[in-house]
């Protein structure tokens, strides 16, 4: 019970590693807000869990601030916020994304951390204690060639990681981030451009130990990074990648 009588935010908990990361909360004692697009998948996963579920665009101010707004409503309180939720783009010359694919990646995978940001910090402040958890990708720290716009973009986020963390700090609050590997997501097609048997040899012949990120491996990191285990560690961002950046 590492996070017994904590409150969490996870975006884009719905599915995939956010809804690993709301599993392995709720395993942990953590009060959890499933948050995702998606409405009514959000409130699917919130009844299997037992937490409660608010949809909404990360990348909309209004919907982030009726996020924040609803874990103080449903819990009295916040303690941590995971920036899950994130989008990708297939693999393509760097020259031929769609303007408007771009502006949504830049809107979802780097918007989205300062809106939240700018509800949650004062906050946290306030408080003086928080923890944020910023999933970034091995993307940011050794870029695939053909996907050079999602790798821009969890770059920031690890900039912006470390950036916030050290402007935090005197406040109490944590601010840190994890580097998954490719993951059986549904996202990972996306990131492959297609799923056959070749191209998942050629993604795992990249990674060390031989397997692709699972919710549960991203549930278990970011529990321990967001529990007062970690309390001496901010700014880090963490790889769960099975060697894939060594």
């Amino acid at each position: 019970m590492r996070l017994k009588n904590k409150i969490a935010i996870v975006t884009g908990a719905a599915s995939g590693f956010g809804e690993g990361i709301a599993r392995k909360f709720v395993a942990e004692g953590a009060q959890v807000l499933i948050v995702d697009r998606d409405g009514d998948a959000a409130q699917r996963v919130a009844t299997v869990l037992g937490a409660k579920a608010i949809r909404a665009d990360v990348a909309v101010a209004a919907d982030v601030r009726a996020m924040v707004e609803a874990a103080y409503d449903h819990f009295g309180g916040l303690n941590i916020l995971v920036n899950n939720a994130g989008v990708g783009h297939t693999p393509q010359p760097l020259e031929g994304l769609d303007e408007a694919e771009f502006d949504r990646i830049l809107a979802v995978n780097v918007k989205s951390i300062y809106l939240a940001a700018k509800e949650a910090v004062p906050r946290f402040k306030l408080q003086k204690r928080g923890v944020i958890l910023n999933i970034a990708s091995t993307a940011g720290v050794s870029p695939r060639p053909r996907l050079a716009w999602y790798n821009a973009s969890k770059g920031w986020v690890i900039t912006a990681t470390r950036a916030m963390a050290v402007e935090l700090a005197p406040f109490g609050v944590r601010v840190v981030a994890l580097n998954p590997v490719a993951g059986e997501t549904p996202l990972l097609k996306t990131f492959m451009g297609e799923d056959t048997p070749e191209v998942r040899a050629k993604f795992l012949a990249s990674i060390p130990i031989g397997r692709f990120s699972t919710p549960e491996d991203m549930g278990n990191a970011a529990c321990f990074l967001c529990s007062d285990e970690a309390s001496m560690i901010t700014g880090v961002a963490m790889e769960v990648d099975g060697g894939r950046c060594i």
